[in-house]
């Protein structure tokens, strides 16, 4: 796959794919370890289902 199909593919997805794309770069660059970015999720995933 080219990175224009790549891009047009992302282009297309979903919003939360687009979301977990872009955190998962920003995470991975960021170099957090695996372990932190779990916990991290788990309290921003109890955060978020409060509010619905």
């Amino acid at each position: 796959m080219s990175d224009n199909q790549t891009t047009n593919t992302l282009e297309n997805a979903p919003e939360e794919i687009k979301l977990a794309v872009d955190l998962i770069y920003l995470l991975e660059s960021n170099e957090i370890a695996p372990n932190i970015v779990l916990a991290a999720l788990e309290i921003v995933r109890k955060d978020f289902e409060s509010k619905i």
